[in-house]
Order: structure tokens, then C-alpha cells, then sequence
């Protein structure tokens, strides 16, 4: 196990690689499926790939609420590794965590259980960070809102199969909704409540 002690950077170059990190989330959201990637980090937990451990070193703080799902919280290293780089507190209850960190997609909770914001506040939401298979190779999905000129197509293999039609919610309470961001490795996708998501032909 390790310690405190022997937690080596997460990046090589703190302020540079969170400068890129942030522009390639952003970006991910403004154009959402496609794909953009992230800078690598070192010495986070092997569970953790190498895209989510970016984004938590540049948007996860001690005013963070997050929450992980049962296979992150089973590995002793991940709460460890987020403590000492992000200070963002763990929480149990997923409606008040601010982001969530989903490493088995094929058990996924309901969204239902997470925040989904208000409409004062649709922004007090818990964005959902889930790894997935492939951002290059699986089934198309057509995209299509803001930020995507006509249609865009995703190919991706995703758990849970199902991901896009629970995300049909977001139509029903916009401006309230969830925000998903796709990893697969160093490569990440947006999916933010404005976009709307079908299986390609269908």
C-alpha cells in the first residue's frame, strides 16, 4: 500500500498541464463528441485512467464534494490519491456530490440519485466523469444541439448500453439536467444536457 509519503506528482508540469487539461474539457464541452486529449499524469491509481486523474488534478478542490462509485471506493488508493492532490472531500450521498467518478458503467446508479440542480441554481449538479471502453470503435450515435453544426457521430463502446436513452431525462428538466464526460484513457468526450443522443440510423 502506499503512503502519503511515496505519492509522486500528478504532473509533471502543475500549472502548464492544468492549463491544457482545462482548455481540452472545455472544449469538449462546447463541441460535444468530439474527442479531445489529455495531457498524461503519473502515479495515480491504476483504476483511474489516465483522463480522469487529469480532470480531477485541475477541477476537483477541497470544496468539491465527490463521489465514487463501488469499485473506486474499494481501491484504499483512489481516496488516498485524491485526499493528498485535490483535498475534494469523498461524500457517501451522490445528491450532493459536485462531480462523480464512475469506473464500472454497467452499474451506474440511477441519475435520479445524483444532484441534478435547481432551477435557480441548474448549475448545482453533479457532473458524472465515467470511463468507458472506447471513444473510437463501437456503436455510432448521431449527436445534435448547441455547439455541433448539423449532426455529429460519436463511435464509441459505452456501459451502460442504455447511458443515452437515461439522458433523455435532461430534455424533460432542462435547464436542470446532468452533465457526462466520457474517458477512455487520455481521450475524453462531453455530453452536456443540451445535447441530445440516438443510436446512428435510428
Amino acid at each position: 500500500m502506499t503512503t502519503i509519503a511515496e505519492l509522486p506528482p500528478g504532473f509533471a508540469d502543475k500549472v502548464l498541464s492544468a492549463q491544457s487539461t482545462f482548455r481540452s474539457v472545455m472544449d469538449a464541452m462546447a463541441r460535444p463528441g468530439s474527442v479531445q486529449r489529455i495531457v498524461r499524469t503519473s502515479g495515480a491509481p491504476h483504476i483511474m485512467m489516465r483522463g480522469t486523474a487529469a480532470i480531477a488534478l485541475t477541477l476537483f478542490d477541497h470544496d468539491t464534494p465527490l463521489w465514487l462509485d463501488a469499485r473506486m471506493s474499494e481501491s484504499t488508493d483512489v481516496a488516498k490519491w485524491l485526499k493528498f492532490h485535490t483535498g475534494a472531500p469523498v461524500v457517501q450521498d451522490s445528491s450532493i456530490a459536485g462531480f462523480a467518478l464512475i469506473s464500472d458503467g454497467g452499474a451506474l446508479p440511477s441519475l435520479e440519485r445524483f444532484a441534478l440542480g435547481t432551477s435557480e441554481y441548474p448549475d448545482r449538479s453533479t457532473t458524472l466523469i465515467l470511463q468507458v471502453e472506447s471513444l473510437d470503435s463501437g456503436r455510432s450515435f448521431e449527436l445534435r444541439g448547441p455547439g455541433i453544426d448539423g449532426v455529429a457521430t460519436l463511435q464509441a463502446s459505452i456501459r451502460p448500453f442504455d447511458l443515452f436513452e437515461r439522458l433523455r431525462v435532461n430534455e424533460t428538466l432542462f435547464p436542470r439536467g446532468t452533465d457526462v464526460v466520457l474517458v477512455a484513457e487520455d481521450a475524453v468526450v462531453a455530453i452536456p444536457r443540451t445535447t441530445r443522443v440516438v443510436n446512428k440510423g435510428s
